[in-house]
């Protein structure tokens, strides 16, 4: 736990023109605390140790399960864990600054889902971290762990997959706004002797878990939607979704980023 005046003499020599990387070298101190200090420099308000539905003595999936489908797809998109302060956990996901409308859908899910209600939101270059603090995230989130998503095992829980299941759409949501688009694609096509250009919608998912791939692809089929994978040299897989009723099924229930 650090002081205020700890944190004022850190962004103090963030002020001076200071790389993160040097500060911390210097201070001792994360570059995601001071990086967070630039939003919220006050300390975060001791938290209650009480128990989450999942950890009480009823073991309830939380309440909000919508918002929880779509966390859910947003963490193993873009979502880390990490520890804090008081035996507390960080759940961050980073949103690109482009989708002003992804970032508070973002806020508002962890607000739902956080034991404490709360969430905030970290400026960094390029895209927003949406913040939420406590004790509690891993029991929401059993796939925390050590190092890479796609180096270990991603499964999901008994109750998870209930929630999937019941709520496929938002699941395939928070996956598509984290690491999926809809774009438009053009080819051109031979009409009475012309070639004449022809736009039409599709759906990209890309992931470099193999376990998140078949997450996705299996709440696809289970929604009636068509799906291939691209051929790539890359490790990462792509997923596309290009017929018309299915762009049409996934425009009706997910829509492009905003």
């Amino acid at each position: 736990m650090y002081d205020t005046s700890t944190r004022k003499r850190a962004l103090a020599l963030v002020a001076q023109g200071r790389s993160l990387n040097s500060v911390s070298k210097e201070t001792g101190i994360s570059r995601a605390a001071i990086r967070s200090w630039k939003t919220r420099i006050e300390p975060l308000p001791r938290m209650r140790q009480t128990s989450c539905s999942l950890c009480g003595p009823n073991a309830e999936p939380p309440k909000y399960r919508a918002a929880y489908a779509y966390l859910l797809g947003l963490y193993l998109g873009d979502g880390c864990i990490s520890p804090g302060m008081r035996s507390g956990y960080f759940l961050r996901i980073a949103c690109a600054d482009a989708w002003p409308g992804l970032i508070s859908a973002c806020a508002a899910a962890i607000e739902a889902i956080n034991p404490n209600g709360k969430a905030y939101r970290v400026q960094a270059v390029g895209y927003t971290s949406v913040v939420g603090y406590s004790g509690h995230w891993p029991c929401f989130f059993p796939q925390h762990g050590p190092g890479k998503k796609h180096e270990r095992r991603i499964a999901l829980a008994p109750w998870q997959q209930t929630i999937v299941d019941a709520q496929p759409w938002e699941f395939t949501r928070g996956l598509i706004h984290s690491d999926g688009c809809r774009i438009t694609n053009w080819t051109t096509r031979l009409v009475a002797g012309e070639y004449k250009r022809y736009e039409y919608p599709r759906y990209f998912f890309t992931n470099t878990s193999t376990d998140i791939i078949r997450l996705f692809t299996a709440t696809l089929d289970r929604v009636g939607v068509e799906w291939k994978s691209l051929n790539q040299s890359r490790a990462a897989v792509t997923i596309s979704v290009a017929r018309k009723a299915s762009v049409a099924l996934m425009d009706a229930h997910v829509g492009p980023k905003y």
